[in-house]
């Protein structure tokens, strides 16, 4: 007799708020009732990132406060698989903070809708008009604010800002939404809500701001100049490193979760900072949650640009090209590591207002950020757009070390091996997939057989790298170095611009 196989094994339960009380006590839950709370704030882009870093954060204030009214009305831009996840499951999620082999298991739930906006009936404009929307915050990228690189304004020939010109009713692009929210608040006399970009630009609210106006102006001069009398846009830093979401997660949060199954968790390092400019109106005590409200943050973000998010950059590019698939490989390795201690200390941070001491801390704490293994930072993720991040994560830093008569190897390795990715990607092996938006243009430069005359072709990008000073002795610079990675490699390469100093990376 055949025995026919048993498929009635019963499912994992999944994620609800009913479900909360049956948590293991290991993992934090919210201290609040997720439903007693209403919405006051709007988020544009419901990533990994936001669900990590503003939606936790404003958790731990209500927390703290007890105050039901900064629930989060979280839109996803574009796809509909997180949203689809968090609504089977009361919105709810777990962030796993990973950190020397231990982890904080939380499950959040301040989000208390999740909206996709394709195919959202109400539409976003009108969510934003809603007179209970007191912020909207933003996690977008740089692209989705649709600002030119050449003119630093709105790029009217951006394809979503053209089609929200055309159908302004259904707006796809963040400005239109935006704009099309605050006509809807003006037409009521209505108190606009303060927007606040968490996208990681600099000036990102200036930015946003100039590029929501310009938007406005080419529909209506009016809204224009109400939106430039009426919305507050602070600017702010955010600095939390968080993982893209794996197939791992899910398992990983079943595990702490007891068996209760989360098809939406997120992983991120325990460390977080946010760094907002004060603005006039309410909002959560994000004060009692890590944050910290400032006059102006240009230092911080300056501070963040160049030394993490530059030394990132510099640790994909040069640790792709020696095989290496994550920053925490890269970082661990000797000369990498030993190279990124010395790029952040004597290049980037004699550029930054800060003070000797807290500049070593700094860069203590972020090499510990980089070599943390659980922490899976692909090479691909970290060094993309890399045209569009030159300025404020290099190439500023750069200028003023030239114009000091300091020495800028580091900086130098780091554009060479950007330039050699144009061409290792098409190699077998490659681990890094080069994305970028002027692609096309690059490559072709990078074939370019001589790697003098690459480097100076690359160079005179201005649209990239603007006015370089002394550029005859810049172009050779990067050309010698980029001769180097293609005959020598990487680690001798990166040995012969170490400061004996700084031999060993855990100095």
């Amino acid at each position: 007799m055949r025995v026919l196989p048993d498929n009635s094994a019963p499912t994992a339960p999944r994620l609800s708020a009913a479900l909360l009380g049956k948590l293991p006590t290991a993992v934090v839950r919210p201290g609040f009732a997720p439903r007693s709370l209403s919405t006051g704030i709007l988020h544009l882009g419901c990533g990994s990132f936001h669900r990590a870093h503003q939606a936790l954060a404003t958790q731990h204030a209500i927390d703290a406060t007890s105050d039901p009214r900064w629930g989060i009305a979280s839109v996803a831009m574009t796809r509909p698989t997180v949203v689809a996840a968090l609504r089977a499951q009361d919105n709810l999620y777990t962030t796993l903070l990973h950190d020397d082999g231990r982890v904080r298991v939380e499950v959040v739930g301040a989000i208390v809708d999740a909206v996709h906006a394709p195919s959202d009936r109400l539409g976003v404009p009108k969510r934003i008009a809603h007179p209970d929307i007191k912020i909207v915050t933003l996690t977008v990228t740089a692209s989705g604010y649709c600002i030119s690189p050449v003119t630093g304004r709105l790029d009217e020939n951006c394809e979503s800002v053209r089609h929200d010109l055309r159908d302004p009713r259904h707006p796809i692009s963040p400005i239109g939404m935006l704009a099309n929210g605050f006509a809807a608040i003006r037409r009521r006399g209505g108190i606009p809500p303060v927007v606040l970009s968490c996208d990681n630009l600099c000036g990102n609210g200036r930015n946003l701001r100039a590029a929501v106006i310009d938007f406005a102006a080419l529909r209506d001069g009016g809204l224009a100049d109400w939106i430039a009398r009426n919305v507050q846009f602070p600017n702010s830093v955010v600095d939390r490193i968080v993982q893209p979401a794996t197939p791992a997660d899910p398992a990983a949060a079943r595990n702490w979760l007891g068996g209760i199954e989360d098809r939406a968790p997120v992983s991120a390092e325990p460390f977080m900072t946010w760094t907002i400019e004060h603005f006039d109106g309410e909002c959560p005590r994000w004060d009692l949650a890590g944050a910290r409200f400032v006059t102006d943050v240009t230092d911080y973000e300056q501070a963040k640009l160049r030394l993490l998010n530059g030394t990132h950059m510099l640790l994909a590019y040069l640790g792709a090209l020696a095989g290496y698939c994550t920053i925490a490989e890269a970082a661990a390795d000797p000369a990498l590591g030993a190279l990124a201690r010395q790029f952040m200390r004597c290049e980037q941070g004699p550029t930054l207002a800060l003070p000797a001491t807290e500049l070593h801390r700094t860069v203590d704490e972020l090499m510990v950020r980089f070599r943390n293994p659980a922490i899976c930072h692909d090479m691909t993720r970290v060094g993309r757009n890399g045209s569009d991040k030159m300025v404020p994560r290099v190439v500023a830093a750069l200028r003023d070390n030239i114009e000091a008569g300091r020495p800028t190897p580091g900086a130098e390795l780091l554009i060479a091996a950007w330039i050699r990715w144009f061409t290792a990607s098409r190699e077998p092996g490659a681990v890094m997939t080069v994305a970028d938006p002027r692609e096309n243009s690059l490559a072709a430069l990078a074939d370019t057989t001589d790697p003098h005359r690459c480097a100076r072709a690359f160079l005179q990008r201005t649209d990239i790298f603007g006015t370089l000073p002394e550029p005859h002795r810049l172009h050779r610079q990067v050309g010698d170095a980029l001769a180097e990675l293609v005959r020598d490699g990487v680690d001798a390469t990166v040995r012969r611009r170490l400061d004996p100093g700084y031999e060993g990376s855990n100095r």
